[in-house]
């Protein structure tokens, strides 16, 4: 968020809670420790803006705004083109797919072939542990692990359509690529 402009604590929540959703609501308790953890890093630098005269809040300090440094913005990159094991994990998926659209197409097809392998064996070593206990599980246990299943083979097929749709997106990028690039393609040559 700070990549795209400087911003204080609260309105930083406000649009990260917008962007992860009510399912991922971000407390004050966990972004300004996390602030501080950047700033400590050098990732991030905070400046008290002065307060705005007439406002209710006026009399009080100013708020603190973040803005990304050089060194944050060399982070941010590095972390947008990461693709190994932690991005697909449950704890950091979510934020991950957030960013996809400042990420290239090859890390996000990685990252969501990934995911998928991951459900995939989840999913799998339910089945398992289902079928090995079913006899003994009251008929609520049975329940919600037959609901747990359903969301994680409802997510294998979500990622399905997506990694359909970044391949079909890759090979229609490379294929219009490899087009251009022929003599005689483009309209210039052509005449």
């Amino acid at each position: 968020m700070l990549a795209d402009s400087p911003l204080h604590g609260y309105e930083l929540r406000k649009q990260l809670n917008l962007l992860l959703g009510s399912f991922h609501a971000l407390s004050y308790g966990s972004l300004y420790p996390a602030l501080k953890s950047m700033s400590a890093r050098g990732l991030i630098v905070g400046t008290e803006s002065p307060a705005i005269p007439g406002h209710a809040l006026a009399g009080r300090r100013g708020r603190i705004v973040y803005e990304l440094t050089s060194e944050g913005k060399e982070h941010l990159q590095a972390l947008l083109a990461s693709s190994g094991p932690a991005t697909w994990e449950d704890q950091n998926f979510d934020v991950r797919f957030a960013f996809f659209a400042q990420t290239d197409a090859d890390t996000r097809l990685r990252i969501l072939e990934g995911r998928r392998t991951r459900l995939t064996e989840r999913l799998e070593s339910v089945r398992e542990s289902a079928a090995r206990t079913r006899e003994r599980l009251d008929e609520y246990t049975e329940e919600l692990q037959r609901h747990g299943l359903e969301q994680v083979e409802q997510e294998v097929r979500w990622l399905d359509g997506l990694i359909t749709t970044e391949r079909d997106r890759h090979q229609n990028t490379h294929t219009t690529a490899d087009d251009d690039s022929r003599p005689g393609t483009n309209s210039k040559e052509q005449g």
